[in-house]
């Protein structure tokens, strides 16, 4: 892997901070497009100007919307954008729908799906997780059943993030019941308004809305809307997976939190000694910020072994467990530092930086689990990395 960005990805890394630069309200630290309807038009907003730049898209081959920009370049986008909190991008229809459906989906799928993704006009959420799954997607039991030139779906998921915002939604469903439990399972793009959708709305406990239950009954899908064969949805998932799981976002985003709660804390003082001249403060820092630094190359990695025409299997699920991870113990030594302030609403007085420490606390739980949980890429990692006999 080459370190050093070439010129024409530095100019585009300074192009894209003068854009953010002139773009930036003080909105965006509170902007919450799930949660409050007016954080969703800032995004859809912002959306629309990236959409108008070719940054949206810019990795995907020009006749889909594209540029045909490199991965890294493409990388270096999510992470300016993730590290400055900025509003506007897609990361379903983008990062997963998009790029499975490029290489799965048929031409007419492409043609019908792609340009609005590209244009910033449609928003899509994952149907994966189901009730009564737990980690094991494979167990699956939404049914699809086949009847005529439809299908026919009934079943329910869960944790689906940006539901209900989103006009299309890719779930799984088993469509042969008695085969192995890996396979009889197809990948369908179904329209949210089909007769059948039902969203309910799930808080978390930061008390954000982002999550949703679906409940799906008798929701009638073309045969067309299958992606790949039918029977072997699997293999398209798991491709879907490699492509959410290698981010950057997450050693950006923990940056940012430990950026601004470090400054907050060089204000603060106790028994006279600013806080952070204490050597336990300067010590948790050095390693926050080294773990930030391994979880950006890990991601640049795979960024690079894409654009090398690779498939990171194992390395995205390295990406992905040491990036989440990595977040949930930046926003812990923040807490720590910031003591028993911390744990305060965003919108009490003495709450230090309106609450984003504990909200970012609350929310890393979930980003252990989405998109496979730590014990699901460490599995991964053992038996495709190291080539670990399984348990």
């Amino acid at each position: 892997m080459d370190f050093e960005l070439s010129q024409d990805d530095r100019r585009f890394r300074q192009d894209l901070l003068t854009f953010i630069g002139g773009e930036r309200t003080d909105f965006w630290d509170q902007c919450d497009p799930g949660t409050d309807d007016a954080s969703w038009e800032v995004a859809k907003d912002m959306r629309a100007k990236l959409a108008d730049r070719g940054w949206l898209t810019m990795h995907w081959p020009e006749e889909y919307g594209g540029q045909a920009a490199s991965p890294l370049k493409s990388t270096i986008f999510n992470e300016e954008m993730s590290y400055h909190r900025a509003p506007g991008r897609d990361a379903f229809g983008v990062r997963m729908m998009g790029a499975t459906l490029m290489i799965h989906g048929s031409e007419e799928q492409k043609l019908m799906h792609l340009p609005p993704v590209a244009r910033g006009e449609v928003q899509w959420c994952q149907g994966y997780s189901e009730p009564e799954s737990g980690s094991d997607l494979a167990s699956l039991s939404t049914r699809a059943v086949r009847d005529g030139d439809e299908f026919v779906i009934n079943g329910a998921k869960i944790w689906t993030s940006m539901a209900h915002r989103a006009d299309w939604i890719m779930l799984l469903a088993r469509t042969d019941p008695d085969a192995p439990k890996h396979r009889g399972i197809s990948f369908f793009l179904v329209d949210m308004k089909t007769p059948g959708v039902e969203v309910r709305p799930i808080v978390n406990m930061a008390g954000k809305h982002e999550f949703n239950q679906i409940m799906l009954d008798d929701v009638r899908v073309p045969a067309t809307n299958i992606v790949g064969e039918e029977n072997r949805g699997w293999y398209v998932a798991v491709t879907l997976l490699d492509f959410e799981r290698s981010g950057i976002d997450y050693s950006a985003s923990a940056r940012r939190l430990l950026d601004e709660t470090r400054a907050y804390a060089g204000e603060l003082s106790r028994s006279g000694r600013p806080l952070m001249s204490e050597p336990w403060v300067r010590n948790a820092f050095a390693d926050r910020y080294i773990e930030c630094e391994v979880a950006r190359l890990i991601a640049y990695n795979v960024a690079y072994m894409q654009g090398e025409g690779l498939v990171p299997n194992r390395e995205a699920s390295m990406s992905k467990v040491f990036g989440s991870e990595t977040v949930q113990r930046s926003a812990k030594t923040c807490m720590e530092v910031l003591g028993l302030y911390s744990v305060l609403d965003g919108d009490q007085p003495l709450s230090p930086l309106a609450g984003r420490v504990r909200d970012t606390w609350a929310l890393s739980f979930s980003s252990t689990i989405a998109a496979g949980t730590s014990e699901i890429q460490r599995n991964i990692i053992a038996s495709r990395g190291l080539g670990l006999p399984r348990g």
